[in-house]
């Protein structure tokens, strides 16, 4: 777990298992011989991704982003995606100090199960929200995807991962780009999926972003690096060239929510491109600004 300390706000990755997915269908069009230097796939052509979920500790909240896999999935998908669960989310959590009742919000970057499927639990009375005293947000161009899904992404879909946050009353619909707190910005992006968000935060020590699946690993910092999984590739491209663009103003981190060795990296110019000035690995447990 990585530590940054922007002022108002603190922010802690937390790390939440891995899972191994298609490296072809996480580098589209990038040739095997190129990504398979920085992620080395398994003998069914699968790489290793954490599922690294972000802690904002300021301004009385505490909030996280995004929640993992959850511990709902069958033994069939834990073998498909070969799916590593320790370090838990609230293992993680814990190590942080953080109960399940303290946090406040939770924020869904989209509802695909590899984020949104620690959100619901398995309990004697049905399907109930994890984190008991929290508010959810998802943007409502998401919810309602995920509720009509087009056959590409019908199986990243699984109503049991949200479904139980409407039913209880505790889920917001956000409609487009908002603040919901001071130093908080969110950024509706949809080339990966309709209605994915990413968070910006900043504070008086500085900025950093968490990108969800625009960047899912270090290696796609390129912007021709792009995922197969995206329905719209063409519109993912510049909507990282955004995000570096404003990045490297102001000298924000970028959190890495899939990349298995880096918790988070500064990006800089290169060329009419990108790449990463300084990186911080996700095993560290020192602090970084």
């Amino acid at each position: 777990m990585a530590t940054l300390d922007l002022g108002e706000w603190t922010l802690d990755t937390v790390e939440a298992g891995h899972l191994w997915l298609d490296g072809g269908s996480m580098f589209g069009s990038v040739p095997k011989p190129l990504w398979s230097r920085t992620n080395p796939p398994d003998e069914r052509n699968r790489i290793r991704l954490a599922m690294r979920c972000l802690l904002m500790r300021g301004h009385g909240r505490v909030v996280l982003v995004d929640v993992g896999l959850g511990d709902k999935s069958s033994d069939k998908f834990r073998e498909i995606y070969r799916v590593e669960p320790e370090p838990g989310l609230f293992t993680s959590l814990a190590a942080l100090g953080i109960a399940p009742g303290d946090v406040t919000d939770v924020i869904l970057t989209h509802l695909h199960f590899d984020h949104a499927g620690g959100s619901t639990a398995h309990t004697p009375a049905g399907l109930r929200p994890t984190f008991p005293n929290a508010r959810w947000y998802v943007q409502r161009r998401n919810w309602e995807n995920a509720h009509a899904p087009n056959p590409r992404e019908r199986a990243s879909y699984m109503p049991e991962n949200y479904d139980a946050l409407h039913e209880a009353g505790v889920l917001t619909l956000w409609d487009g780009a908002c603040t919901p707190w001071p130093g908080v910005e969110i950024v509706p992006i949809d080339g990966h999926t309709r209605g994915q968000q990413i968070v910006r935060v900043a504070g008086s020590r500085g900025s950093a972003w968490y990108v969800a699946d625009l960047m899912p690993t270090a290696a796609h910092v390129r912007i021709p690096y792009v995922m197969g999984y995206d329905i719209a590739a063409i519109e993912t491209m510049p909507e990282k060239r955004a995000v570096l663009e404003r990045a490297v103003a102001d000298g924000s981190w970028v959190v890495l929510e899939h990349d298995p060795d880096v918790a988070m990296a500064r990006p800089a110019a290169e060329g009419d491109d990108f790449t990463w000035a300084e990186r911080v690995p996700a095993d560290t447990g020192a602090a970084t600004r």
